[in-house]
This record gives structure tokens, C-alpha cells and sequence, in this order.
């Protein structure tokens, strides 16, 4: 497995090194996952794990990410388990803009106003390490392109 790393803007080589380490090793977490079963963020939805809930509605809930990858690093998670991107079904389109919706009222109310990036990861190939569907709101500095 190898990961590149490339930055943009004025970074130290100490803060560098750090994001590097950190691609690298939620790279090898999405090679290393498995679909199927529960997860975390199942136990999330279902209040057994505690966690500070940004927004929370019938559809879905949003809140900061445990390993955050850029200054504001949120994620909005459905309370219906999509385990892929690729294996939604078209009956999932309005929860999907749902999603979206409130993944721009995060963002907002996060004070992310210059700008944010939106992910959402499919399989290991595409850096996907909890089979969940959920989309990564990252903001708070400037955002390489292209991205990984």
C-alpha cells in the first residue's frame, strides 16, 4: 500500500508529517475493513455510543468526526444502514439530498463560510472504512486538488 502525500499553502514539516501519517493510516483502515455486521456508526444512531449529536432528525444525524482529517471535520450519517454508495437503491434518492441538505446546514452553522469539501468514500479502493454510507464535511483550510 502506498499513499501520497502532497500539500498546498505553508505547513511545517512536523504538521506535514502528521497529516501523511494520518492519510496513511485511514488508508490502511478502508483496505482492512469489512462490509457487513454492525457498526459503529449504527451504535451511534442507536445512542449506545455517546457522541455530540450537531443535528438529528428522523432521516439522519451529524457529528464531529473522532479522527479528524482538516480543522472542521464533520459527518452526517443516515439512521437507515446503506452499507455502500454502490449498492443504494433509487428508492434511497430523497434520504441521499437529505443528506446533502444537511450536510450544508453543518457547514454553515460550523461558520464555514469561505468554503468545504463533501465525500463520500465507496469500498477500500475508494477510502471507505466504515460500511455505513456517510458523507465527510472537511473545511476549515484549503483543499488540495486532486484529492487523494
Amino acid at each position: 500500500m502506498s499513499v501520497r502525500c502532497s500539500f498546498s499553502g505553508p505547513k511545517s514539516a512536523q504538521t506535514s508529517w502528521s497529516i501523511c501519517a494520518n492519510m496513511a493510516d485511514e488508508t490502511a483502515k478502508a483496505q482492512a475493513a469489512q462490509p457487513g455486521g454492525d457498526t459503529v456508526f449504527g451504535k451511534i444512531v442507536r445512542k449506545e455510543i455517546p457522541v455530540q449529536f450537531l443535528h438529528e432528525d428522523d432521516l439522519c444525524v451529524a457529528f464531529p468526526d473522532a479522527a479528524p482529517q482538516a480543522p472542521t471535520h464533520i459527518l452526517v450519517v443516515p439512521k437507515k444502514p446503506i452499507v455502500r454508495m454502490s449498492e443504494a437503491e433509487d428508492s434511497d434518492a430523497a434520504l441521499l439530498g437529505h443528506m446533502m441538505i444537511v450536510a450544508k446546514k453543518c457547514a454553515k452553522n460550523a461558520g464555514l463560510t469561505k468554503g468545504y469539501r463533501l465525500v463520500v468514500n465507496d469500498g477500500p479502493d475508494g477510502g471507505q472504512s466504515v460500511y455505513h454510507i456517510h458523507i465527510h464535511i472537511l473545511g476549515g483550510r484549503g483543499m488540495g486538488w486532486p484529492p487523494g
